[in-house]
């Protein structure tokens, strides 16, 4: 009798033991993430370090809280140091060499084209916060890569009937508005550009200069000649920085004129940067990304929204004290690091059974947010396996914004619009052909 007491004493003390040990193991199970932007190089100040910021203050607020699901969060963040050819090494090293279960991040569409390409083959699943060229994701049937940010075409054709819409303020006909489009030449200038080519045929424009330039050029004085003999009403850019400012110097000392300069997110998206590089020069220029979260209108969100936008400004404005206006780049990797946290991660754990690739792709196959759903205002679909743009936000959007006496409003579309736009430039500031 003894000896069987002790025996099932015995067994059930092992049982505890292994109880408790199993108890741990739960306790132990987690999400290893791999985190990619560029803190070094000339992205790093062009927004991509922002972006970092932003997924940052998301990805440690969730840490805090203790993981999601019974999965604690690991992150290995690196530096892509803004060139491709890091982005990629960096990546492959995460996946096989620090075994990471995921990819987040990226800001460079010049990057994230053969990164993801990579990555599928590998078999990983990455969730792209920015990068935003269609040629990531445009007829290549990735089945594991995902972004829930716009596309460049459509930042190119938001823009274009934006000055469509209000073409009337430059006292021209659509005909006459003479429009000049210029671009970095990686991905994402490209691809911005053809959005903006679509957009001047589909509005009837002149269109009086259409070309590229490389991000890393020493000296963009040529191009500032040929716009001003193509005298454009309206100067359609996208660029990085330092090259957006260079460009913009240049077109000062030559004596450049217009009636409005409409940027595409990357440099135009970092006010700081522009004002450091331009002055007041920058008044009344327009951006275009996807809204500061710190812009949408708190009535039409998801009501549990507003207090994490609250929570990411304070998180910011620690990190970076005395900022004039919080970029959108912050935002927009906030919010799109959020989204998985809070829409894709739980739906893997809960309905697949775990965080491997296969199940991530099932969860953000399943996401249907409608609009207001998420901290940048847009809902998200990713649509069916097969289709052309397949791992592609279909339910994203950008805004125009317009930069008066260091604050940044929303004149683009109407739903969104916080007041009307100033065009032209008014007489007497620096490039005003008035």
């Amino acid at each position: 009798m003894g000896i069987g007491r002790r025996l099932l004493g015995g067994v059930v003390a092992a049982a505890a033991v292994f109880g408790i040990v199993g108890s741990a193991a739960a306790q132990e199970k987690k999400i290893k993430i791999g985190v990619i932007y560029d803190l070094t190089g000339p992205l790093a100040g062009g927004g991509s370090e922002l972006q970092y910021i932003g997924a940052k203050i998301m990805i440690d607020n969730f840490i805090k809280a203790g993981g999601v699901e019974g999965y604690k969060i690991e992150a290995v963040y690196a530096d892509a140091q803004s060139k491709p050819d890091v982005a990629i090494n960096e990546a492959v090293r995460l996946v096989e060499q620090e075994k990471v279960d995921m990819l987040l991040g990226f800001y460079s569409s010049a990057q994230c084209v053969p990164v993801a390409g990579r990555v599928e083959q590998l078999k990983k699943f990455m969730w792209i916060t920015t990068c935003i060229s269609s040629a990531v994701l445009d007829g290549k049937n990735y089945k594991y890569v995902f972004r829930p940010q716009a596309s460049g075409d459509q930042f190119g054709l938001m823009t274009m009937d934006f000055i469509s819409q209000n073409v009337a303020k430059f006292g021209k006909t659509a005909k006459e508005l003479r429009v000049a489009i210029i671009h970095e030449d990686g991905a994402y200038g490209v691809d911005v550009a053809k959005g903006n080519d679509a957009g001047a045929k589909k509005a009837g424009f002149n269109v009086v200069l259409k070309e590229g330039y490389a991000a890393t050029a020493p000296d963009l004085s040529a191009l500032v000649t040929k716009l001003k003999r193509a005298r454009p009403d309206v100067v359609f850019h996208t660029g990085y920085n330092p090259d957006i400012t260079l460009l913009l110097r240049q077109a000062r000392e030559q004596g450049l004129k217009f009636g409005a300069l409409v940027g595409h997110g990357a440099g135009y998206g970092v006010y700081e940067k522009l004002k450091e590089g331009l002055g007041a020069d920058v008044n009344y220029f327009f951006n275009t990304d996807p809204i500061s979260i710190w812009l949408t209108n708190s009535k039409t969100l998801d009501p549990k929204l507003p207090p994490v936008i609250k929570m990411v400004g304070e998180e910011f404005d620690k990190a970076k004290p005395g900022v004039a206006i919080r970029s959108a780049h912050v935002g927009m990797a906030a919010s799109n690091t959020y989204l998985f946290f809070t829409s894709v991660l739980p739906v893997a754990i809960k309905k697949y059974g775990g965080v491997d690739p296969e199940s991530l792709r099932k969860a953000a196959l399943d996401l249907d947010i409608k609009e207001g759903g998420t901290m940048l205002g847009f809902g998200v679909k990713f649509p069916a396996e097969g289709a052309q743009m397949a791992g592609q936000n279909e339910r994203s959007f950008p805004v125009v914004i317009q930069y008066i006496d260091d604050k940044s409003y929303v004149v683009w579309p109407k739903s969104q619009a916080m007041r009307d736009a100033v065009l032209p430039l008014p007489k007497g500031t620096t490039y005003s052909n008035q």
